[in-house]
């Protein structure tokens, strides 16, 4: 089976990203400190998945490698790369296909927790999940030239 699922969540620390334009969201003043939060936004020209919860670009339609995995809540799909995520520390998992090294992924703009990103697999047969995403159903939504 190519699912997987997974149980835990949580959200802090690094980032992802690929071919995006990136613009200025918003910016807020805490005292002194200028804090900036900057937004990627993916083509318009294709189809794309945004989060269900802010609306902000998640992925590319042509980064999408499989929808047959299965999350802590439902159905999600394995992405090659994704935009506007961050991920929280790596920690080893035992999901449907066996051990693995993941970080829960969260979005940037409204720290909801999407799903995982692989970063590494202990066995030879799920190698190829190494460095991918997985973004569950319950947490994404279909943006641009869908119909």
């Amino acid at each position: 089976s190519s699912s997987d699922s997974s149980n835990n969540s949580g959200s802090s620390g690094g980032s992802s990203s690929s071919n995006a334009r990136t613009t200025g969201l918003s910016s807020s003043s805490t005292h002194s400190t200028m804090v900036k939060t900057f937004q990627a936004y993916l083509p318009t020209c294709h189809r794309t998945y945004s989060c269900l919860h802010c609306r902000a670009h998640l992925a590319n339609h042509d980064e999408l490698i499989s929808k047959s995995f299965q999350g802590s809540q439902g159905r999600a799909y394995l992405f090659n790369s994704v935009v506007n995520v961050g991920c929280g520390p790596a920690e080893e998992r035992v999901l449907l296909t066996g051990l693995h090294a993941v970080a829960d992924i969260y979005c940037k703009c409204c720290e909801t927790t999407l799903g995982w990103k692989y970063e590494h697999a202990f066995d030879n047969s799920q190698k190829y999940k190494e460095g991918k995403y997985i973004i569950e159903l319950a947490h994404m939504i279909k943006d641009n030239g869908w119909d």
